[in-house]
């Protein structure tokens, strides 16, 4: 971690304005805006990239992933200009605690893995894009943006650790937790057998 060097009552308001940025649920309006319906009500309900494109819907899918990955980038971004390392990390993990339990909408939100990414190309653009393509890598020979994700996320505090950005750590770890817990049904979906691969509708 970053030394913390700014007052308390600042890294609140940070981590609220981040919150606040990652419980935008894009996916869910992304999928109203291109007349796609309610998409918790489609494929698995998850209001992420993948799901719209569960929908046909290619442009819409990427136009998720876009923002998704942008609200945890932006978070980072603007809170490293506007106060500092030790706020940056704090605005990365609001940010993404915002796409899981956005308030939005009751507290049932993505699984996160557009802004995990996200998130770490601002931090550390080195480990984004071999987090990123960890995650294309897995995605191309397997077919499962789940597993996809797992194993990007499993990965992602190796990578840190190889490009000497150990400070971040901590946060890798957490991040990766949340990743798995959030991803518990797709793991027993894998298990069985029963996963559904990119681009397959349900």
């Amino acid at each position: 971690m970053p030394e913390i060097v700014t007052s308390p009552l600042i890294l609140a308001l940070v981590a609220a304005l981040a919150y606040l940025l990652g419980a935008v649920p894009f996916g869910l309006v992304i999928a109203r805006a291109f007349g796609l319906g309610d998409l918790r009500q489609i494929g698995s309900g998850n209001i992420g990239a993948t799901n719209v494109l569960r929908t046909g819907n290619k442009g819409a899918a990427a136009l998720t992933l876009i923002l998704d990955a942008g609200k945890g980038g932006l978070a980072v971004l603007a809170a490293r200009a506007a106060v500092g390392p030790d706020a940056a990390q704090l605005a990365g993990l609001a940010a993404f605690l915002g796409h899981l339990f956005p308030v939005y909408l009751g507290f049932r939100g993505g699984k996160g893995v557009a802004t995990f990414l996200g998130t770490l190309l601002a931090l550390a653009w080195p480990v984004g894009l071999l987090a990123c393509g960890t995650w294309l890598a897995t995605a191309l020979v397997t077919r499962y943006s789940s597993l996809s994700a797992l194993i990007a996320a499993a990965t992602a505090p190796l990578w840190m650790l190889y490009t000497g950005n150990g400070r971040m750590i901590l946060l890798g770890a957490l991040l990766t937790v949340l990743i798995y817990i959030r991803h518990a049904e797709n793991i027993k979906r894998l298990k069985a057998g029963t996963e559904a691969r990119i681009g397959i509708r349900r």
